[in-house]
């Protein structure tokens, strides 16, 4: 593989003009075909197989006009102090804005007198309207939630506290200014790393070129194939990160070849056929653990995951092409590495050296002097890292899984006004009512079957009370409204949901009627239970898959597995950092956490998913540089050190730039989001500066040779892919490799 990059990196650095062009026409036609494309319906969410989605799918048959899965809106009316909201003037006034709701947009299905619906509390100071639309919440278009606000604000001018709770006005949240202030954090280290504007800017030109043909191909294919507004954002957010770290490894290492003497022709294709192997293996990790996400079988995660790996598959092949083309454009203007330009210093240092400097052996760099460090310390150090990241990990002993509901989001917002005071003036169980279908059509008689499906149902724990049952007009299915005890994310619930699920079999025997509990509680119920039994396969698949890739790679037993169980222990730590503040409260005010609860479901597999694929780059790109340095002869402890010197530095600024990207979101005003933030932000930081950088090289400096052992028949039966560079040597032997002159800096 290392012959045929470089082959393909000299011809991108020659035949630069053409390459560039493509990469352009690229990005010209995603574009176009973005705008072009008609505007595409948010991507319905469903989750097949959990019982929940059954019951949606059996009422969307027999009775589409409840759309049982539609979005929902819970208008919540509170009277001044010292009066009611059966008074004639506030009951007039909530009586007008439910019709206002009624006419405001196309997709209401219906909007509820409250007074009809005897939705009032009983000191009648509250009371609320519920409001059903014929489609999802992903489905919903910036004029219908326009309408609703309107509506609700025209209210408050009565005097009335007016707000709204439900999922009708949940959007997805703005992420721009976040990427932007990534970006700037990546601008930053760049220049740092580099001390070159242009040298800097190339990794930052190619992963926005990047980001732009991936995102924009999503755009221009989201009415096609369904793909909803959330697809891109993972895409987005990975295809940066990503794109940024390919490209300043392989300018990293062009910058190292120009140091050794090498014409830039052929720095080019040593750059790609060197580090751009590491990016190749790395890249296909990544795309693993995306496309692995198939396993969990929620088509929206599937999607999102595809459309990532997308994205990250572009950023590999412009890091192979487009790369080295840029390369030959900017000519002497990206120097060798140990080199700046005027504007960082770069003159003076030259000045100073042509006065007095020295041609000895360059000043190790803090890299070379921490792994010397490790090697002469490695099981001082290996032991501090463990058990700093096992005393990170405990709090995940006590990790509580749920999807977050309006009781988590800002006190600020009219969704958590609007829990609250439902809360208040009916009870937290009001916040999350239960939807129990019965499918009645093996019922002798239909009627008699849906009220022993109520009576049997009232007299459960938690329940607060069971609706009277409503049958469709073919009496072939009811509609049994329960409202439990207990807040929609409490434990009790979900105990209540499984016991209405355990009572079912008995029920069918006495009545011969089907019931399934479904609901936007027991949705969150079904999915965080889909999501906690997938994860165990997920993980053995991705990490399987990975572990098989590094043996390939790496032509060890030993390295691949460190790999994997340092990722574990890295993910574990990171897991126990969101738990203590998310779950905990822990420094939540830092943070910007204003209500403790259950870690959002789709967490850990999320973690596991995104962290592992980008770890691996982490280990591929420094461990690589050990292995090419083993190979050419330098004993394990010295390679450990060689790989530092020349990796440590770009994986510490790739590290960087990486928590810079994901902590930008820590500032959402989201809790899902700024979880999600946090917990990558962490484990990147525990991933690289803790596993890669201090427990790898101890490791690797304790095991010695035995690090690099690989059975012989294993040997002979695995393809020699040469991410070392071995073959480089022969194709070099072309050219002046020996006799070249060493460029000091």
């Amino acid at each position: 593989m290392a012959t045929f990059l470089y082959k393909l990196g000299k011809l991108a650095f020659r035949r630069r003009h053409f390459v560039a062009l493509i990469w352009v026409a690229l990005l010209t036609l995603a574009g176009v075909g973005a705008a072009s494309a008609p505007t595409a319906a948010s991507s319905s969410f469903s989750i097949p197989g959990t019982e929940a989605q059954k019951a949606f799918d059996l009422l969307e048959k027999r009775a589409p006009e409840a759309s049982a899965d539609g979005a929902s809106a819970r208008v919540v009316f509170k009277a001044p102090d010292g009066e009611k909201v059966t008074d004639k003037a506030n009951k007039a006034e909530i009586v007008k804005t439910v019709g206002a709701l009624k006419s405001g947009s196309d997709q209401v299905a219906r909007a509820d007198d409250p007074f009809k619906a005897k939705t009032v509390s009983k000191d009648g100071s509250t009371a609320y309207a519920s409001v059903s639309y014929k489609v999802t919440s992903m489905e919903l278009t910036d004029d219908d939630r326009d309408a609703l606000e309107k509506t609700t604000d025209k209210a408050r001018e009565s005097g009335l506290t007016v707000e709204v709770g439900g999922d009708a006005l949940q959007a997805m949240p703005e992420t721009g200014s976040t990427e932007i202030i990534g970006i700037a954090v990546a601008a930053v280290v760049l220049v740092i790393t580099f001390g070159s504007l242009i040298a800097a800017g190339l990794p930052l030109l190619t992963a926005l070129i990047g980001v732009g043909i991936g995102v924009s191909s999503i755009t221009a294919l989201a009415d096609a194939l369904d793909l909803g507004t959330t697809t891109s954002t993972l895409a987005m957010m990975i295809g940066l990160a990503v794109g940024i770290d390919y490209a300043l490894f392989i300018v990293s290492r062009y910058r190292g070849e120009l140091a050794d003497g090498r014409d830039r022709e052929e720095a080019a294709g040593r750059a790609v056929g060197t580090a751009g192997s590491a990016v190749v293996f790395a890249g296909l990790t990544v795309v693993i653990a995306l496309v692995g996400l198939a396993v969990v079988n929620i088509p929206m995660l599937t999607k999102m995951g595809f459309a990532a790996a997308g994205t990250v598959v572009i950023a590999v092949l412009i890091a192979l092409t487009l790369i080295p083309a840029l390369l030959g454009y900017a000519g002497k203007r990206v120097m060798p590495t140990g080199e700046k330009s005027r504007l960082f210093g770069g003159g003076r240092k030259k000045a100073a050296e042509g006065a007095g400097g020295t041609s000895g052996e360059p000043k190790p760099n803090m890299g070379t002097r921490w792994a010397r460090f490790v090697v002469r310390r490695p099981v001082a150090v290996l032991l501090v890292g463990i058990v700093g990241l096992g005393a990170a990990a405990i709090p995940v002993s006590q990790l509580e899984l749920g999807l977050p509901d309006d009781g988590a989001q800002p006190t600020s917002t009219t969704q958590r006004k609007a829990y609250d005071l439902v809360s208040e003036g009916f009870g937290p169980g009001f916040n999350g009512p239960l939807m129990v279908v019965g499918d009645l059509k093996g019922a002798d008689d239909p009627k008699a079957a849906a009220q022993r499906i109520q009576k049997k149902i009232s007299g459960l724990d938690d329940v607060l009370t069971v609706a009277k049952p409503m049958l469709t007009k073919a009496g072939d299915t009811a509609i049994i409204s329960v409202v439990p005890s207990s807040k929609p994310s409490g434990v009790e619930t979900e105990d209540l949901v499984h016991s209405i699920r355990d009572t079912g079999a008995q029920l069918k025997s006495d009545t011969g009627a089907d019931i399934m509990v479904t609901g936007t509680t027991a949705m969150n119920i079904d999915v965080s239970q889909k999501l906690n039994d997938a994860l165990l396969p997920y993980l053995a698949l991705v990490v399987g898959l990975a572990f098989l890739l590094l043996i390939v790679v790496f032509r060890s037993i030993l390295v691949p597995l460190k790999a994997a169980l340092g990722f574990l222990l890295s993910v574990l730590a990171a897991l126990g950092a969101v738990v203590a503040v998310f779950q905990w409260g822990w420094l939540g005010s830092l943070f910007g956490v204003e209500q403790t609860g259950p870690i959002m479901s789709m967490m850990p597999i999320f973690m596991v998913g995104v962290v592992f694929g980008l770890a691996m780059d982490y280990e591929v790109f420094l461990v690589t540089r050990m292995r090419e340095a083993y190979v050419h002869g330098e004993r394990p402890g010295q390679a450990v050190i060689t790989g530092f010197r020349h990796g440590a530095r770009v994986v510490s600024a790739a590290a960087v730039i990486m928590i810079a990207v994901f902590a930008g979101f820590i500032g959402s005003s989201e809790q899902m989001v700024k979880m999600i933030g946090f917990g990558l932000a962490i484990a990147v930081f525990f991933d690289a500066f803790v596993v890669r950088m201090a427990l790898v090289p101890a490791v690797l400096a304790l095991l010695g040779k035995r690090a690099w052992w690989l059975p012989k028949w294993l040997d002979r039966a695995l393809p020699n892919v040469d991410v070392e560079g071995e073959g480089l040597r022969t194709e070099a032997g072309r050219g002046p490799d020996v006799d070249r002159e060493l460029v000091r800096v």
